[in-house]
Order: structure tokens, then C-alpha cells, then sequence
């Protein structure tokens, strides 16, 4: 299964924020959108870093509230793992695993074109699962 097919399924909006955006309205974002991770972002569509819940939670550890009025660049980790709609599914949950990344933003001509989570690819394994069983009970029983 393609990336592409995962976003068909879930659309291709990302939640970004501006490298200036402080923490706390990172975390206003996450919070109303129910996501785990947002792309940060000058424009909307070009990658500066990717900040996650796991990123806040750590700074907040290591500096203590502070760290809730610093900058999102502060926090945000810089070297962002991406891939193409045309990336393989089990090609990007060998990339999520190895570099323990849980949201991989999607871009098409350096531009972005959807994310995806761990989550999506799990959903699009079992699904893949599922559709392989199905097909070889069928088999089986015909």
C-alpha cells in the first residue's frame, strides 16, 4: 500500500504553526485539533521543524514552566523524517520504528501534501490484514 492511500482516506490537511507561535498556543492547537504533533511552518507549506506532544513534555521536565512562553523553534525538532505520497507503507513503519518517529509529514515538490502517524499506518496494516484474510477464507472455502 502507497501513502497516497492513506491520505485519500484521511485528507490531506496538516495543523501548522509559526516558528514564533509560543508553546502554550502550540498546545492550544494540539488540544483543539486532537493530534499529537504539528509542522512548523512559515507559510504553511514548507517543513522548518515538527513539534510533538513528547517534545513539550520533555522541555517542560528539563526547564519547568518556562518553557511554556519560549518560542515553538526552541523546542521543535529540526531534522524532520519525510516522505513522498508515492512512499510505501511498510517502508515508512521501518522509518517511524527505527528512528522511533511517530508523525512523518507527507510532500510532494518539497511541498506539504498531508501527514501521517503511526496510528495510520497501523490502521492501514490491519486493514491490508484483514482484506489479505478475508481473501484466503474465501479461498479456502470455496
Amino acid at each position: 500500500m502507497l501513502i497516497r492511500t492513506i491520505l485519500r482516506g484521511k485528507g490531506t490537511d496538516v495543523a501548522t504553526v509559526a516558528p514564533d507561535a509560543t508553546v502554550t498556543e502550540l498546545l492550544a492547537v494540539l488540544a483543539e485539533r486532537n493530534i499529537g504533533a504539528v509542522v512548523v511552518s512559515e507559510d504553511g507549506a514548507t517543513i522548518t521543524g515538527i513539534v510533538s506532544e513528547r517534545d513539550v513534555v520533555r522541555r517542560l521536565a528539563d526547564r519547568g514552566a518556562a518553557v511554556l512562553d519560549l518560542p515553538v523553534s526552541a523546542i521543535m525538532t529540526s531534522e524532520v523524517h519525510t516522505c513522498a505520497p508515492e512512499a510505501n507503507v511498510d517502508e515508512l513503519r521501518r522509518t517511524m520504528t527505527n528512528h522511533r518517529v511517530r508523525h512523518v509529514p507527507v510532500l510532494r515538490e518539497g511541498r506539504l501534501a498531508g501527514i501521517v502517524s503511526i496510528g495510520d499506518v497501523v490502521k492501514s496494516t490491519i486493514e491490508e490484514l484483514e482484506t489479505e484474510n478475508e481473501a484466503l477464507v474465501g479461498y479456502i472455502h470455496s
